[in-house]
């Protein structure tokens, strides 16, 4: 599996061009794309791609796509794959958050505040979504349902960043100590990094876990590439479960309004490609005047590099790790705490900012059903909740 990075730049920019509805469909684009269209691998092998990316914390498709194109053109390949595939959505993200810079005043009229509104309004349909999906797959038996209403109940007692922590790795303890994996391996993958440079990348990867807070007064990028890079270390599930924790990051600080927030998390389910471009939207509005544009680099590296190094710091050890029962059992906690900590943030923020009248019940449980039963892209279910919440605003 050789080639050039070209190569690898063009076939991932399509996809982060086309890429719609979601890291899960993501991973199906992968497939059909890398397995079925150019045979860049075989199935096996994508079944050991995603399994490992699905294993770590991280956003798994943009790891995904780290992996398949360190696989088949080197490192050079891995950034390649990362910037085209980021990119499309990234640059959309800093056009729709410079929009509400240059026409803020404009953004006070009735049409405006409506769309506003009907972008933090698709949020919660869309988060609902991610929960029920995930609560599907990761808790499918009442041990794991007790996890996660445990880490649900905390989350919302005491929300917080320190609560989702603890909240995982009590998830993770409970999944050693309560549940069993008996699954089979997922395949291995060409170990192509070795297990020195697996070490340099891990150790790097909690340096900066460490290091980065300390760092917080040295300039308000630093302490924005802080945050992005803590929400980017502990997501586990997905993109949507880096919603609470970026949430406390920039909400927490008063970079960003809880509306602002919302509608710029309820603009990127429009988007193509990795949900975490949301990071371009935040870095750019973050700590106004003096961020802009370099913000929105800062917060895109910073969101997406915990989960590069901890993706290739792993990757030589890989083959022994998969076949640890306790491992596997503990991630199983992990993801069933994932759930709570996701259905905790459904609630608040999303579901008790955005909904404000009971036509917003309304309008997001048909959107939600919309999702759910007919399976619509999301990116129409945006532009329709947009659509009903602008008609009911107007009339």
């Amino acid at each position: 599996m050789q080639g050039g990075v070209r190569e690898v730049a063009g076939a991932f920019l399509k996809l982060g061009m086309t890429s719609f509805g979601g890291p899960v469909a993501h991973l199906g684009y992968f497939r059909e794309e890398f397995v079925r269209r150019r045979a860049w691998l075989d199935e096996r092998t994508y079944a050991g791609v995603v399994g490992l990316c699905q294993f770590l914390p991280g956003p798994a498709s943009s790891q995904a796509a780290m992996l398949l194109g360190y696989m088949r053109a080197g490192a050079p390949g891995a950034f390649a794959a990362w910037v085209a595939f980021t990119a499309p959505s990234a640059f959309l993200m800093m056009l729709f958050a410079a929009a509400l810079i240059s026409h803020a005043a404009a953004l006070n009229g009735p049409t405006a505040v409506a769309v506003v509104h009907g972008l933090k309004l698709v949020a919660v349909p869309v988060v609902a979504q991610a929960v029920c999906q995930m609560a599907r797959t990761l808790c499918p038996d009442l041990r794991r349902a007790v996890i996660a209403l445990a880490g649900a109940r905390a989350m919302i007692a005491i929300p917080g960043a320190v609560t989702q922590i603890a909240a995982i790795a009590a998830g993770a303890l409970a999944g050693v100590l309560l549940l069993r994996s008996d699954e089979a391996s997922p395949a291995s993958l060409p170990r192509s990094v070795s297990q020195n440079t697996g070490v340099i990348f891990l150790a790097a990867f909690a340096a900066l876990l460490l290091l980065l807070p300390l760092a917080r007064g040295v300039s308000p990028l630093a302490a924005l590439a802080d945050a992005m890079y803590r929400a980017g270390a502990l997501v586990f599930g997905g993109g949507h479960v880096v919603l609470p924790l970026l949430r406390e990051a920039v909400v927490g600080q008063g970079w960003l309004s809880d509306e602002t927030f919302l509608a710029g998390y309820g603009a990127a389910q429009a988007m193509p490609g990795p949900l975490f471009s949301v990071a371009a939207f935040i870095g750019l509005l973050a700590q106004q005047p003096s961020a802009g544009a370099p913000g929105a680099l800062v917060a895109l590296t910073a969101i997406f590099l915990p989960g590069a190094l901890i993706l290739f710091g792993v990757l030589p050890f890989w083959a022994r790790v998969q076949t640890d029962a306790r491992a596997k059992a503990a991630l199983k906690g992990v993801n069933a705490a994932v759930v709570g900590v996701l259905a905790a943030a459904l609630y608040s923020p999303v579901g008790m900012t955005a909904i404000v009248r009971w036509t917003d019940a309304v309008i997001a449980a048909i959107a939600f059903a919309v999702l759910m039963i007919w399976r619509v892209p999301s990116w129409i279910v945006v532009l329709g909740t947009v659509a009903a919440t602008c008609a009911v605003a107007l009339t």
